[in-house]
């Protein structure tokens, strides 16, 4: 029997209620959140990393991402200067996607106070614009590649392409798409859909995707319910631009986390060992240069 896989985790989240606050994650939470994710009471209090590296356990993970958790107070610097602390004293997360409005006035003063934190590699903003070709969007941006920074693109089918003509003027920033392209319907001709935008983004080399949170609209999956998204994922962007992410805890309502790994081990195991390599870990750490 073959060693297990090394994983490495390239989308989870740290949050501490007493110390920052998140809109979505105080009272009763919010009504979308309810929708979409069903009761997340359970997930609206303290997850702090060594619950998380409990977790990890289960999973042989090697590296992780963290990527920011919608935190809502003044300045989510004091968010990123809090998990730089936490990885220099567990040692993990390895690398820190973070929330900057890049087109505020002081996106550049507040990208190298992030940037001070040398797990930085990459932001993510609320969600993706509709018109990338906006001048004022388009010289934000820019301020990511000046800094070696990746661009976490939070967006759904019917805004996916955009980041196609994004990566094409901006070849030497990269594009993680994040969330499976976050597919918010589980009908055939959604998928249909979902798969000609994918290949269409898939065009730009200088985009990836984190195969995740396909839990958060499938909140019953099963191997077999994911397994669709996830190898034509991997078919449209080939195995050297794709990575597996958990989404935790957000996914943790849906299973364990050792059932999520696995799942994603099982749909693959047809792979050669070098490819299961490459989606569990080494892409991932070379994406995120950890």
């Amino acid at each position: 029997m073959a060693a297990p896989l090394d994983f490495v985790d390239t989308h989870h989240h740290l949050w501490d209620l007493g110390r920052f606050h998140y809109d979505w994650l105080s009272g009763e939470g919010w009504p979308g959140h309810t929708a979409l994710l069903g009761d997340y009471s359970s997930i609206r209090r303290d997850y702090l990393v060594e619950e998380l590296l409990a977790e990890f356990a289960t999973a042989n993970v090697v590296k992780s991402v963290h990527v920011e958790a919608a935190y809502a107070g003044p300045d989510p610097v004091e968010e990123t200067e809090w998990l730089q602390q936490v990885a220099e004293e567990h040692g993990f997360p390895h690398a820190l996607v973070v929330f900057c409005d890049i087109e505020a006035e002081d996106a550049d003063a507040q990208l190298d106070r992030h940037c001070a934190c040398d797990n930085v590699r990459g932001v993510r903003i609320r969600a993706h614009p509709d018109d990338v070709t906006d001048p004022a969007f388009r010289t934000a941006f820019a301020a990511l590649g000046r800094r070696n920074l990746s661009y976490e693109q939070n967006a759904s089918p019917g805004n996916l392409v955009s980041g196609r003509d994004l990566a094409r003027d901006f070849p030497n920033t990269q594009i993680i798409l994040g969330h499976t392209g976050f597919p918010l319907e589980r009908t055939d001709e959604y998928f249909q859909r979902w798969r000609t935008e994918m290949a269409e983004l898939a065009e730009a080399p200088n985009v990836a995707v984190k195969i995740s949170g396909l839990g958060m609209v499938d909140n019953a999956w099963t191997v077999d319910s994911i397994r669709p998204w996830v190898l034509s994922t991997v078919e449209i962007f080939g195995v050297d631009r794709c990575m597996f992410g958990t989404n935790w805890p957000v996914d943790k309502l849906f299973s364990t986390y050792a059932d999520l790994v696995a799942a994603y081990a099982e749909i693959i195991a047809d792979f050669s060992r070098d490819e299961q390599e490459q989606l569990f870990s080494r892409n991932a750490e070379r994406y995120y240069r950890i």
